[in-house]
């Protein structure tokens, strides 16, 4: 009987990658390198070129709860990151001045406790709203019970227990992090190499990129090259010119400027975001400082301005000058193109409104792994990457739109310009299904799911007109279950530990 090809081990032999170059540190370089270092520990050298001389942007500070399944991957203890980093734990966003000045609401990790019935518990309490209940949509989330007392605790494994309903993710220093993996992958074979990069060689007959030469004239030839060089995009735009699509008119904030602070008691276990009349600040508080920026577009405001209005607005002592950062919002056309794969700012960039700047270095570095190509570079894999790779962008261009749009603010330009601008198609559908019946549309490749949704738009007064017409029939009154719900979450708060006390007990960082 004939064997199947199948069987035979070498069926690859021959056309596996045996040489990654990526062009670029930071944290989309290291944690590039460290993820591949991790999946590929036989049979490919692993190269990392960067230049202390060359500065990184740093300001993915705070994330969303996947980068604990990403550090887990690399079997990073918890504890151990978060003392090389200066972590802290985040249980979501509070959103301040947004929807209209002097009002706030959460975004938090994890849904609004959990459903009772087969609709959905958000309908049986805008059903309590219309009949009297003041609770607010924020009280039925045990993230926001634990972040608004200052407490943390981990999720409880047991589904009965209100503390299995939040998730969690960090607030870290983004160059600590860097050098943590840094260690990480270099302990596990990753070459670095210091040096600029000062030409890129291509290959006439293939078009691909055959390797790169530093401004010193050593020369690092690879087969598959990562770009990781941030806004430049050395490869995926210098030398391949993928092109470039720009979310401007949805998204208007073009520039950024970062100060930190001294920490302030207590240690918050959330980020804040705060509206501004030309943008937004973000507060991001770590073990060692408080992380402050303000993203803002500069047809509203000047630089000098928005440098001032950030000073103005700290919680402690300013620990350094505003450090300038400009940016262009969009997405290549093309994230993947022959043997280059853009990570990180060179594949595009979104304002951190919602965090997900770190998040999208992981993506991209799943997505390779899951269709790792050989040296034949197979057009269908690239091909795929780059259809999930667009779809992920959308839909979280989609998410952070939505925040710009429900705002009910007149009191500045940009505010207005924003209420009254128009939105991809794919987002005006999702915001008139929950303006209408409060339905939350889910599309193919939503990062954030309906919990995240039900917050901005509750948060935000897209108030349904109606309530799932399946409760009519239900027979169900909520309110009693509701009260429940959040007593409950009350006791569970005033028992967990602060979140001072919880990370001096498990993860403080030495010093």
């Amino acid at each position: 009987m004939m064997a199947s090809p199948n069987a035979d081990p070498d069926l690859n032999s021959g056309r596996s990658i045996r040489s990654i170059l990526i062009v670029g540190g930071g944290t989309a370089g290291w944690m590039t390198a460290a993820a591949l270092a991790k999946a590929l520990p036989h049979g490919c050298t692993i190269t990392l070129v960067e230049s202390e001389e060359i500065g990184t942007v740093g300001v993915g500070e705070a994330t969303i709860p996947p980068i604990r399944l990403f550090n887990q991957t690399l079997e990073i203890a918890e504890a151990d990151f978060l003392k090389a980093t200066q972590g802290t734990f985040k249980l979501g966003i509070e959103f301040v001045d947004w929807a209209k000045l002097g009002h706030r609401y959460f975004h938090p990790f994890g849904p609004h406790g959990r459903n009772f019935d087969l609709v959905a518990l958000h309908h049986y309490w805008l059903r309590a709203r219309a009949e009297g209940e003041t609770a607010a949509l924020d009280d039925h989330a045990m993230a926001w019970a634990l972040a608004k007392a200052g407490k943390f605790a981990p999720p409880s494994s047991d589904p009965r227990n209100v503390l299995s309903t939040h998730e969690y993710a960090y607030h870290f220093d983004a160059g600590l992090y860097a050098r943590f993996l840094r260690q990480y992958a270099e302990a596990r074979g990753v070459i670095r190499v210091e040096g600029k990069v000062g030409d890129v060689r291509m290959d006439g007959e293939s078009g691909f990129v055959a390797g790169v030469t530093l401004t010193d004239g050593r020369t690092l030839d690879a087969e598959l090259f990562i770009d990781c060089s941030g806004f430049r995009g050395l490869l995926i735009e210098g030398a391949l010119h993928a092109g470039y699509e720009e979310w401007t008119h949805w998204l208007p904030c073009d520039r950024a400027m970062a100060m930190p602070c001294a920490n302030v008691s207590p240690l918050t276990p959330y980020t804040r975001s705060t509206a501004r009349s030309a943008g937004w600040q973000w507060r991001i508080p770590l073990q060692h400082r408080m992380g402050n920026g303000y993203v803002y577009s500069s047809a509203f405001i000047s630089d000098d301005d928005a440098a001032a209005t950030l000073a103005a607005n700290l919680d402690g002592q300013a620990l350094g000058d505003p450090r300038p950062l400009r940016f262009v919002t969009g997405r290549r056309n093309s994230f993947w193109t022959k043997n280059v794969v853009a990570i990180g700012l060179s594949s595009g960039f979104m304002e951190p409104l919602e965090s997900t700047s770190i998040h999208l270095i992981q993506a991209g570095i799943s997505k390779l792994l899951a269709l790792f190509p050989d040296r034949d570079f197979d057009p269908l894999g690239i091909e795929e990457y780059n259809r999930i790779a667009v779809n992920e962008f959308e839909r979280i261009r989609d998410f952070l739109i939505l925040h710009y749009k429900l705002t009910m603010r007149d009191d500045a330009e940009l505010w207005r310009y924003c209420a009254g601008m128009d939105i991809p198609d794919t987002l005006h559908v999702k915001i008139e299904h929950f303006r209408k019946y409060g339905r939350l549309i889910a599309r193919d490749a939503d990062l954030f799911g309906p919990p995240s949704w039900l917050a901005v738009h509750i948060g935000q007064f897209n108030t349904p007109e109606r309530t799932d017409p399946v409760a009519e029939y239900r027979g169900v009154d909520g309110r009693e279950w509701l009260g429940k719900l959040r007593a409950a979450m009350a006791a569970e708060a005033a028992r967990a530990p602060t979140h001072e006390q919880f990370i001096a007990q498990h993860c403080k960082a030495p010093g």
